[in-house]
């Protein structure tokens, strides 16, 4: 099922088109990768769906209806979370006060056990590696900082988790660490934004990729349909590029390799 629906969006800052009749589909469980050279209009788009800024045209359906997303608290309410790529995250506090800022959980007072209660249960859905909630966040690796992030965001039970760059300046054990929060969120059910430059991981996690260039829509693919060169070729706007040739080299070398137990 679409949960959301994007078509015709367009925004412009003065002279500049930032971006010009965007459309893109998301459905429940389904991981989107949102790909796209710096200045394609990626962050744009995030902006207008996290509500920083209205789209000067164009509609946005979520679950079957037409709706405005005129600010953040607009686009919580419906059902659209973001986690932006600095995280956002209070390095002195811990995990449990970093999940509930600005949410604390007081009829009088604070409510400490219903908080780290709830604090669990967001991470047992993510399936998270992390030792305590009552250690700082400052103590945490990045992984386990982008795991709060995203336990945050499930607070208000969203349809739609935006994730800017997830595993930009992450290591190799760190990054297999994210890309596996995002495949918990698929099998939840949730339907899945991923902004990311890295190819590997679009691979690795992503069911569609949709490429901005110069901020329009420049291709959607199924992943298991297309390869990293045609993705590339999608977003630099060239077929003819450095990694096109090193493929077609390999590709033509490998026609030209005699096969085992023919003459050749």
């Amino acid at each position: 099922m679409t949960v959301l629906s994007l078509r015709g969006i367009s925004k412009t800052f003065g002279a500049v088109a930032a971006l010009t009749d965007i459309e893109l589909d998301v459905d429940a469980g389904e991981v989107v990768a949102v790909v796209g050279d710096n200045g394609a209009g990626k962050s744009t788009l995030v902006k207008i769906l996290s509500g920083v800024h209205p789209p000067d045209s164009g509609t946005i359906t979520f679950e079957g209806r037409e709706v405005a997303i005129t600010n953040p608290s607009a686009a919580q309410k419906l059902g659209i979370a973001t986690v932006y790529q600095d995280l956002a995250l209070c390095e002195n506090l811990n995990v449990i006060q970093n999940l509930f800022l600005g949410h604390e959980v007081r009829p009088l007072r604070l409510n400490e056990v219903a908080m780290e209660t709830r604090s669990w249960e967001l991470l047992r859905q993510l399936s998270a590696k992390i030792p305590s909630v009552r250690v700082p966040v400052a103590a945490l690796s990045g992984g386990q900082r982008q795991t709060v992030a995203i336990a945050r965001s499930l607070l208000g039970d969203p349809k739609i988790i935006i994730l800017d760059e997830p595993t930009a300046a992450l290591g190799v054990a760190q990054t297999a660490e994210v890309l596996n929060l995002v495949e918990r969120l698929r099998e939840n059910g949730l339907g899945v934004i991923m902004i990311s430059h890295n190819m590997a991981d679009v691979k690795a996690v992503a069911d569609t990729v949709a490429v901005l260039r110069l901020g329009r829509n420049n291709g959607v693919f199924k992943v298991n349909d297309v390869s990293t060169e045609d993705i590339i070729a999608a977003i630099t706007g060239a077929t003819d590029n450095v990694v096109s040739r090193r493929a077609a080299a390999r590709e033509g070398a490998a026609a030209h390799t005699p096969q085992e137990g023919r003459p050749s």
